[in-house]
């Protein structure tokens, strides 16, 4: 039982609060893949953040700029001010992933947080098309705020909203049907058809893997039949790259498989490098018809985390290392689970590279994992729209030992579990 005293938190800060009911402890420091409570407990990180630590915690690589930085009065908050630290991002961006992939991009920066950056791409899709209408997918997530929420699939977050979320319209994500179901046979029907009610659309916005959904993987030929889709009939393709950039998936930016090119992307997350807030907006440039001023935040310009998603850019992806390891290490991953569910009935196995997740046709299943897995110094959390999956997203730093020892505890974790339903039954 953890005894640490949370009393502060459950008398003063709101219930809204979520994964401290999970992780019921007090943590003190991080380091790499792991946290410490104040009891001296260490845990093993497979959250990293949601997905903003993907570069794990406190990295020397990027602590050393931030800290030279802060000593020598950097500028903190500037807005959209132009400051050393964000042409040295700029730069940094263009020369490390913009020219090698052969990408054009302007380079927007809204508010701080992933939904900032969603509904500035659904703001400037509407802008530029005249059209109102944004397609998103069934299970899809894009951020708590009014226009994230409309493009979002869960019914109970969107219910938070308390308001109709209108101008949106939902389709089906790849595998949503048996495989029966020819892809987009319903969408480009309705599209074509100039009865059908539906107005073109602005722009379709989807994520290649849904996280916070269940671990849905979109294959890369359906990836490239939407883009050919959308690019027929002038609906421009947003991808929301806010958890699974920053190359959770192995490269880049996690439409590189499928060989497409978004009209925009969305990042945010581990796009700062060391979990400060940032979040980036990239767009065609022939899209750039915002006016001075239009969209904007008072926290867009934190120049912090400006210095640490450079540091993060030059030193992981000024070449193809950390891809290739987190290709690796995320078949590592595909082995292990599939030789644990190969004998589990009502279990099974999905993901890309380091985003993984274990899908229990018993939702209830997966949270008892969780709950076992932190008992036993592992932190990972359930999504799917039943919370049916355990998600796993370790930093892509994790080491092997690292990596064998979270997955020793999970496999543990999970044959408790289904054992103890087995004996139920």
């Amino acid at each position: 039982m953890i005894n640490s005293d949370t009393t502060v938190f459950e008398s003063l800060e709101s219930n809204v609060r979520g994964y401290c009911r999970s992780w019921p402890t007090v943590f003190t420091t991080a380091k790499g893949s792991w946290l410490h409570n104040e009891e001296g407990r260490d845990y093993l990180d497979f959250f990293a953040g949601a997905g903003a630590l993907n570069y794990g915690h406190n990295n020397d690589v990027l602590k050393r700029p931030l800290l030279d930085y802060i000593a020598s009065d950097g500028i903190t908050h500037g807005l959209d001010m132009s400051t050393t630290a964000k042409r040295e991002l700029l730069t940094t961006l263009q020369e490390t992933l913009f020219v090698p992939r052969n990408l054009d991009y302007k380079v927007q920066f809204p508010g701080p947080t992933g939904a900032n950056a969603v509904e500035a791409a659904l703001k400037l899709a509407r802008k530029v098309t005249g059209r109102e209408t944004i397609v998103s997918f069934t299970n899809a997530f894009h951020g708590m705020t009014l226009g994230a929420l409309s493009v979002t699939g869960n019914a109970a977050k969107r219910a938070g909203a308390g308001v109709p979320l209108v101008h949106a319209a939902h389709m089906p994500y790849d595998g949503y049907f048996d495989g029966t179901t020819t892809d987009f046979q319903w969408m480009e029907k309705v599209l074509d058809d100039t009865s059908s009610g539906f107005d073109r659309p602005a722009a379709v916005i989807v994520e290649t893997v849904q996280g916070e959904g269940g671990v849905n993987i979109a294959r890369a030929e359906w990836l490239r039949h939407l883009a050919e889709l959308c690019t027929a009939r002038e609906i421009l393709l947003i991808v929301d790259d806010v958890q699974m950039g920053c190359g959770r998936t192995g490269p880049f930016f996690s439409f590189e498989i499928a060989g497409i090119k978004p009209d925009i992307v969305t990042l945010s997350k581990s796009i700062g490098g060391y979990g400060l807030p940032m979040a980036l907006v990239l767009f065609k440039p022939e899209l750039d018809q915002w006016s001075p001023g239009e969209h904007n935040g008072t926290f867009r310009g934190n120049n912090p985390a400006f210095v640490t998603a450079t540091a993060a850019l030059r030193h992981y992806w000024s070449d193809d290392a950390l891809a290739t390891a987190t290709k690796a290490k995320g078949e590592r991953i595909e082995r292990t689970l599939g030789e644990l569910t190969e004998n589990l009935p009502g279990v099974s196995t999905r993901g890309r590279g380091l985003v993984q997740g274990i899908v229990f046709e018993e939702p209830s299943q997966a949270g008892k994992v969780c709950q076992i897995a932190f008992e036993r110094g592992l932190l990972v959390e359930t999504s799917g729209s039943t919370d049916e999956v355990v998600k796993l997203l370790p930093p892509l730093t994790v080491t092997e030992q690292e990596l064998d020892h979270g997955l020793n505890i999970l496999t543990d974790a999970v044959e408790s579990v289904c054992g103890e339903i087995g004996a139920i039954a």
